[in-house]
């Protein structure tokens, strides 16, 4: 995987993510992708974390180049947006790109966190304008800290994959690397992996009610071949995501409805 063949033209490469454009996990993310592609980073002012697929239609973006956001050459624009609107802006007012990449997001997405995630939610809107699209995230070590040497080793290679496989219509890759050096790469389904919502009550100074959502970490099904066992194995969890919300067989249990 980390064998990488040459072309005559790179590919291009939209780069954004939901921990906002001063994220470390998106700049190693960048950077490890320009040997291959040219790059381009379109990405939250500010963190956007568990905003899932909004979008933002009651009031006007910015979209900014920055400087200071220490991408060196590639160029870096920010947005008062969503990781989805980030997205929007980036393909309509730039180039379109070969493909969408998104991340490193600080920490796992994993299973039914899916659903939440900002990351996965960039590439889903890459996927819905029909570019082949990644998510990639990476959990911290025992001491909460995040090193990227190991997944930015991997990463141009799922990402030339991709691009010379193609997607099938409605799947995005998700994928999630495990804080240590992996043992290897393995194709995953997801697990029923989500946390469980917590809500904390307080007061502020005049005695008014306020709420914290907060959540824990839960699966009820540890599975071999799961997204969560690999990644507690060791290995690189590579997940394709198809977004298909349609219960066909059940459909069929639902014709007496019908007229």
């Amino acid at each position: 995987m980390n064998n990488l063949q040459d072309h005559n033209a790179k590919l291009k490469c939209l780069v954004s993510n939901d921990d906002g454009i001063f994220s470390p996990g998106i700049k190693a993310l960048a950077q490890s992708l320009t040997e291959i592609a040219e790059v381009c980073v379109v990405a939250p002012d500010v963190e956007q974390s568990a905003v899932g697929h909004g979008i933002t239609i009651r009031r006007p973006l910015r979209f900014k180049h920055t400087a200071a956001a220490g991408f060196g050459e590639i160029p870096a624009y920010r947005v008062d947006g969503t990781p989805t609107d980030c997205v929007v802006l980036g393909t309509r007012i730039l180039q379109k790109p070969d493909v969408v990449v998104s991340g490193i997001n600080l920490g796992y997405n994993l299973g039914n966190d899916l659903t939440h995630s900002g990351t996965v939610s960039a590439a889903l809107e890459g996927m819905i304008l029909g570019i082949p699209s990644i998510a990639f995230s990476q959990a911290p070590n025992e001491q909460g800290e995040y090193n990227f040497e190991h997944a930015v080793s991997y990463v141009p290679g799922i990402v030339q994959w991709v691009h010379q496989h193609g997607l099938p219509a409605r799947t995005l890759i998700n994928v999630n690397f495990p804080p240590g050096k992996p043992r290897g790469i393995k194709i995953t389904f997801l697990s029923d992996y989500k946390f469980e919502d917590e809500l904390i009550k307080r007061q502020d100074p005049e005695g008014r009610d306020y709420y914290w959502v907060a959540g824990t970490p839960r699966s009820t099904v540890f599975e071999e071949g799961s997204d969560e066992w690999a990644v507690r194995e060791g290995y690189i969890s590579v997940t394709p995501v198809r977004f298909d919300l349609n219960h066909q067989e059940f459909m069929t249990q639902m014709q007496d409805l019908e007229d």
